[in-house]
């Protein structure tokens, strides 16, 4: 972009993070947030049996810390240079994200990221959380049990499992599909703030290219 505009490279750098700013302030408010049913307390539980999130942890590499402290707090064993930022996302069954937490040093415990994020205190009581195995309990599909048949509570606990699954599996390719979130992150891994705008603008993005690119269930 420097040399196609003919601008130095600073210019860029505050044009693009000034392009993020505007995103961040005007567009990520409208498009990632929790749908009025998950946080109204007041709605009947019956409506609201149906509605679940499925709540997963990726991770942006970054380069290896010159400092053994900074090496110990970010270590990711995940990323391809084991040192990483990592960040909770949060969607529903439909594929859309709907809740981004700030980003974390990558050593930090799933379930640490969960409880700070203040996710489980905004939706309601009967909003059914599917979480990475690392981060509440390990879920697995319900197997036959010997000499009978699922029954159709384990049948549709299996499909909602691997519904899951493949969404976040999904989810996270497409965001590494972005080259500040799929390469190694250049930006100051010490700005916390910086790097979760980013990744929440990306999250926005992601989600206004939803309808044109649907994921697979």
């Amino acid at each position: 972009m420097a040399s196609e505009l003919n601008l130095s490279q600073p210019a860029v750098n505050y044009f693009l993070s000034a392009v993020v700013d505007i995103l961040h302030f005007c567009v990520y408010p409208e498009l990632i947030s929790l749908s009025a049913e998950m946080v109204n307390r007041r709605t009947p539980h019956g409506l609201q049996r149906n509605h679940k999130l499925i709540v997963d942890l990726t991770f942006i590499a970054i380069p290896e810390p010159y400092d053994s402290e900074q090496r110990k707090a970010y270590y990711h064993a995940k990323s391809s240079t084991n040192y990483a930022l990592k960040v909770q996302v949060a969607c529903d069954f439909h594929h859309r994200i709907e809740h981004v937490s700030e980003c974390y040093h990558g050593s930090v415990r799933d379930i640490t990221i969960l409880r700070e994020s203040d996710l489980l205190e905004h939706v309601n009581d009967s909003v059914q959380i599917i979480a990475a195995k690392d981060m509440l309990a390990k879920i697995t599909p319900r197997k036959k049990p010997h000499g009978r048949k699922l029954t159709n509570e384990d049948k549709n606990f299996n499909r909602d499992i691997n519904s899951a699954t493949a969404a976040i599996e999904n989810i996270n390719q497409r965001f590494k599909t972005y080259a500040i979130l799929g390469g190694i992150y250049r930006g100051a891994t010490g700005d916390f703030y910086k790097a979760t705008k980013i990744v929440q603008v990306v999250s926005t993005l992601r989600n206004l290219n939803l309808n044109k690119h649907r994921i697979r269930k």
